[in-house]
Order: structure tokens, then sequence, then C-alpha cells
């Protein structure tokens, strides 16, 4: 199903502390056609989105100085960012961590880990949704 999912020049950024996911997001995504953006934490993300500008932002919660939830509500609060998609990952399926994503502003929720199939559905059906508004 993936296979069909053309995401050509969406720009994506993966901001996770975990070297493995940011390289396996960044395989996925760059095979779909993606320019993929990576940051290990908050901090090192924010100044990349204000340089970069990118369509949708993959965001880890359990980060160290900057969490998920502390990162994606910084995106939000800034009237450049605060339409830009920021889809929260997590290792914990939990209630709670949904609503305090949602809470802080959060587009969606993906669970770790993901599968190629839902990351690129993911930002296929946001960079799809953009280009329809």
């Amino acid at each position: 199903m993936a296979e069909s999912i053309n995401l050509q020049g969406a720009k994506v950024m993966v901001i996770d502390d975990s070297n493995t996911i940011r390289r396996s997001a960044e395989i996925f995504l760059v095979q779909a056609g993606c320019q993929v953006l990576l940051a290990e934490d908050g901090f090192e993300a924010l100044s990349k989105i204000a340089e970069h500008n990118p369509d949708v932002i993959f965001c880890d919660i359990m980060m160290p100085r900057l969490d998920g939830y502390q990162t994606c509500a910084l995106i939000k609060k800034n009237a450049r960012f605060r339409h830009t998609p920021v889809i929260m990952l997590s290792s914990k399926d939990g209630l709670f961590d949904r609503a305090r994503g949602r809470m802080v502003g959060s587009d969606q929720y993906l669970t770790k880990p993901f599968t190629k199939d839902s990351l690129l559905q993911t930002v296929n059906s946001f960079v799809n949704q953009a280009g329809d508004a």
C-alpha cells in the first residue's frame, strides 16, 4: 500500500533522541521522496523549524532537556508554525499521553515502533490535506 504513496518534495522533520528511530524514519521518508530534517531534541528542532519551515513534524514525547509536549506547545504558540501538523511519537499508547498531546496542540499520535506504512500514510494525510485547503 505504501508503495503508491508519493510524497515528492514534502519537508518532514523527525525529532527523536533515538538515533535508530531517526534513521529508520529518514530511510522510509526519503524512499517516498521527502526532504527530511532530523533533530535530537526540542532545542535543536526549534532552530531548524524556523530555518526550514517543514510541512509535517514528528516529535518524540520522551526527550532530554525539552520534552515532546513542551516542544509541541512552543511550535503551536508560534504564529508562523501554528498550522504545521505535529505528530507525537511515543512507545506508550496510553489515553493520558494522547490527551496530553492534544492539550498542547498535537494533530495526531503515532505509537513506536511505527511501520513504514503508518509513517507514510500519516505524512500523506497531512500533506494532501494541506494541498486541498
